[in-house]
């Protein structure tokens, strides 16, 4: 099967301010981790999976990063393997991490965007609302959702500022 589309998380970056650290999680990181060390040339990018077989590709592929910009780490368990508050940005591709450990890895204010690169079946679209809501709980708000290309994405905003409104 063909590797999807990168264009859903294309657009979404497009709406999110450079982040000094950004963290890439799903099975499959290294084109996405690659598109933000392009798009965000000052940050260090890093990628996480369950998958220890995606992080040895996505290591392969990338080689040794002598400036340290961009490098890669499995996750085991539900926590994420980085210091709490280290995250201006956090891109979640086609997976369900545990709401507390995106919350634990952003910064206040930090962005979050979920990204789905090929259509969501319903079971998929469902998650997403549930993560979404789980996290409002912690402060979390909605700033955009669309479209773009075969996927869709979800921008949103860790202790965005009293009076912000979801998008629709």
């Amino acid at each position: 099967m063909p590797a999807p589309s990168l264009t859903p998380l294309a657009a979404a970056l497009l709406r999110v301010p450079a982040p000094e650290r950004a963290l890439v999680i799903g099975s499959d990181v290294a084109d996405a981790a690659l598109l933000l060390a392009r798009e965000f040339p000052s940050a260090r990018v890093r990628g996480a999976s369950r998958s220890r077989a995606a992080v040895r590709e996505a290591v392969e592929r990338i080689g040794l990063d002598p400036e340290g910009r961009v490098a890669f780490k499995a996750i085991a368990g539900r926590r994420l393997p980085y210091p709490d508050d280290f995250f201006d940005l956090v891109i979640v591709i086609d997976t369900h991490p545990s709401p507390t450990a995106i919350e634990r890895a952003m910064r206040p204010s930090g962005q979050l965007v979920l990204v789905r690169m090929r259509p969501a079946g319903a079971l998929g679209r469902l998650r997403d609302k549930v993560l979404l809501w789980r996290l409002r709980g912690r402060g979390l708000v909605e700033v955009e959702h669309a479209e773009a290309g075969d996927g869709n994405f979800v921008v949103a905003r860790l202790g965005a500022a009293a009076g912000a409104t979801p998008a629709d």
